[in-house]
């Protein structure tokens, strides 16, 4: 049952809108046995969330996106996890990870403007006590987000010429 469902897994993961019925085919799986392969992936929460990708900049959204590098004291007992969790709850937060290499903790935040970060970063990050230090990125154009390229416009590959 393993590769079934790291098979459907996959699929749905570069199209969430596949529906059971479609999966089946591609699989040669009855469709019942996919409905209820989905729904246990769902309740047990491997599948958490279905998402759709949009590419902002084609509309018009206001929006800033920011990186920021987070370096922390981890607690006793807890490691980086309750400061992660801290930090996850505000809501300019859309992710957080913790990383290896120069710095702890990789968030990504949202706001209106590059001001509404920095006041976020300034405000309400900084000021934790776990935190030590942090390094905010503002993202300026998004090329490709989650595997897929957002900008593949066919670009004429002929050399210009000129006399």
């Amino acid at each position: 049952m393993g590769n079934k469902v790291n098979d459907i897994l996959e699929i749905l993961s570069h199209n969430s809108k596949v529906t059971a019925e479609e999966i089946a085919v591609m699989l040669d799986m009855d469709e019942q046995e996919v409905e209820d392969i989905i729904l246990k992936l769902e309740e047990n929460n491997t599948i958490v969330k279905y998402n759709t990708l949009i590419n902002w900049d084609k509309t018009d959204r206001e929006y800033v996106a920011a990186l920021i590098e987070v370096k922390v004291v981890p607690q006793r007992d807890r490691g980086f996890d309750d400061i992660a969790e801290r930090i996850y709850k505000f809501p300019e937060v859309k992710s957080v990870y913790l990383m290896s290499g120069a710095y702890d903790l990789c968030i990504m935040v949202e706001g209106k403007t590059m001001k509404d970060v920095a006041v976020f970063v300034a405000q309400r990050l900084s000021v934790l006590d776990e935190v030590m230090s942090t390094a905010t990125h503002f993202i300026l154009k998004p090329y490709k987000v989650g595997g897929v390229i957002l900008e593949d416009d066919e670009k004429d590959g002929r050399q210009v010429i000129s006399l």
